[in-house]
């Protein structure tokens, strides 16, 4: 075929814009490349259109479903299929993107998506006997045809593990551009849109990704599925994961260097309905600073929080759900206390950050390293200050505790709503009200609210309305503060979001003799809550209340998060 004729079949039959063809032509000429993937990826090509395309140009037959549909439906020509193929042969056409679909003594019939591939070509030149016979495949026969020969190998093996031919090509397929490329990308388009993480999923078909910026998760992009497999088994060699496994959860971790940034990508790997599902968090060290004063608390929670770390024991605990923010405000903390004459060891799972000057210690529950035993050890190391990651337990919160009791200032984190609930929580694990109420000092509740974009926002007119049905006008008199409510717009600064960055609201509660006194009644945590708001303090909806009446948030983040 002519080069003039394809030219006529993109326009005429596939109808590709003649300037779109042209701008294709240019690029081709410049920098080489198949005519037919440059128009694909200009968005002036529809993948669909490339198997009749190849089987027109290149004049091969199409895969249809009178020859798939026997192929994938009956157990034994499956069998018998893949045992008249000697495996390093198997081994080498899965290698070059191709799956047999028909054995005779004379031919090999094999299924391939791009029959334009060097290697490919090279590899039919110089194999002469049998002959390859290329049939042209879409991507979801081709994926179909790949899933039926994963199922019958699993179910010719004791394990559901991969067999060493399929490692082999996954290793391959990891390592080409295109995985490489792809991978790259999705992962710098992330951090240049302030992403927290990176989640990849099969869903109906494809790969859905989808970024999770300032805390809620925005859908992203759509990768084809016959790419999902080739990227997550990237991750997993990256990561130090097993690609064979399938079926159990994994973690690892990732040391990146991506748009002139130096990453930590903590890797995380579920098996779901249709394959795995993959979470990336990424973690910029070069950006980190932890400082109390870049948390948004107010000054008035402030104050007393900065007195409250100073103190030589007991123990002060923050509450809140995973990614509230806890742990960025207990490193905060311990920077304010980080000294040469303070020691301080920190018991973690996993270690997210290293911090200069400060002993970090890594649970290893897997060889029975956990919380507690962990903490036990550390009491013995002479500490000054001591951070346990995440109370869980009911022997890690009496160790910790009781550690409190002995001349040590402890800081943690406990799973609950706000803060009196920490007194429930710590009830229901075990531990005896003599130990929380001669033991913890402060309890701080903690959720992260996203702040607006200063770039767009713009004032709210029904902000007020909505104050007044909360019945918030008290707070107006008792912090001094005019109403000026602002609502999202969205703009170029903030990927069209409207919000920017995120702010922590803030529920202290002091644990005096008054309070602790109230433990053991059935009415605590309602008597708890209204002696906390008699001593002036906020609970997390007010705190919230106050900021977007400064304009920092609106009270739909506010009621969406603390309500």
């Amino acid at each position: 075929m002519t080069e003039t004729t394809v030219h006529q079949l993109f326009t005429e039959r596939f109808r590709v814009n003649h300037d779109d063809l042209s701008k294709a032509l240019q690029f081709q000429s410049r920098n080489g490349g198949q005519l037919e993937q440059i128009l694909v990826r200009m968005g002036a090509l529809s993948s669909e259109y490339l198997p009749a395309y190849y089987a027109e140009v290149y004049e091969l037959p199409q895969l249809d479903s009178a020859q798939l549909e026997p192929l994938l439906d009956d157990d034994e020509q499956w069998q018998a299929l893949q045992e008249a193929l000697p495996e390093s042969l198997l081994r080498q056409l899965m290698s070059h993107d191709c799956l047999p679909i028909a054995v005779s003594e004379a031919a090999i019939r094999v299924a391939v998506v791009n029959p334009t591939k060097p290697e490919l070509l090279e590899f039919a030149a110089v194999h002469q006997a049998p002959e390859l016979q290329l049939v042209i495949a879409t991507d979801e026969q081709y994926n179909q045809l790949l899933n039926r020969y994963q199922q019958s190998t699993n179910e010719r093996s004791d394990s559901a593990d991969l067999s060493v031919l399929e490692e082999d090509r996954l290793r391959e397929l990891a390592s080409e551009a295109p995985t490489v490329n792809l991978l790259n990308n999705l992962m710098a388009k992330a951090l240049r849109r302030r992403a927290s993480d990176m989640h990849i999923e099969p869903w109906k078909g494809k790969g859905r990704v989808r970024y999770r910026i300032d805390g809620v998760l925005h859908e992203a992009d759509f990768i084809p599925m016959h790419m999902v497999l080739p990227v997550v088994t990237r991750l997993k060699l990256l990561s130090n994961m097993d690609i064979a496994e399938k079926r159990r959860p994994q973690d690892g971790k990732i040391e990146l260097r991506i748009d002139g940034l130096n990453v930590d990508v903590r890797v995380s790997a579920l098996p779901v309905g249709e394959g795995e599902s993959v979470v990336m968090r990424f973690l910029l060290q070069d950006s980190l600073a932890y400082d109390v004063k870049t948390l948004g608390i107010e000054h008035d929670v402030e104050a007393e929080l900065l007195k409250d770390i100073q103190a030589t024991s007991g123990v002060i605990l923050l509450t809140g759900p995973t990614g509230s923010g806890k742990t960025t405000s207990l490193y905060s903390f311990l920077s304010r206390r980080n000294a040469p004459d303070v020691k301080i060891i920190t018991i973690e799972d996993p270690v997210e950050y290293q911090l200069d000057g400060i002993n970090q210690v890594q649970v290893q529950s897997d060889i029975g390293f956990t919380f507690a035993n962990a903490l036990r050890s550390v009491v013995r190391q002479d500490p000054d200050i001591i951070m346990v990651g995440e109370i869980r337990d009911a022997e890690t919160a009496g160790i910790a505790l009781q550690s409190a009791l002995t001349g040590h200032l402890v800081f943690s984190t406990l799973h609950t709503n706000d803060a009196a609930s920490a007194y429930t929580r710590l009830l229901d694990l075990g531990v005896e009200e003599f130990l929380l109420a001669a033991a913890i000092k402060v309890i701080v509740g903690q959720r992260l609210a996203r702040k607006l974009c200063p770039h767009c926002k713009a004032p709210d007119a029904e902000g007020e309305q909505q104050y007044r049905q909360m019945k918030m006008q008290w707070m107006q008199e008792r912090f001094g503060v005019q109403p000026d409510f602002h609502r999202a717009v969205g703009c170029d600064k903030c990927a069209h979001t409207g919000y920017s960055g995120r702010v922590a609201l803030i529920e202290y509660m002091r644990c005096d003799e008054e309070l602790t006194a109230l433990l053991g009644d059935a009415e605590f945590l309602t008597k708890a809550r209204r002696m906390n708001r008699e001593r002036g303090f906020r609970n997390l909806l007010e705190d919230g209340v106050l900021k977007a009446m400064r304009g920092e948030t609106t009270l739909a983040e506010v009621v969406r998060v603390a309500g």
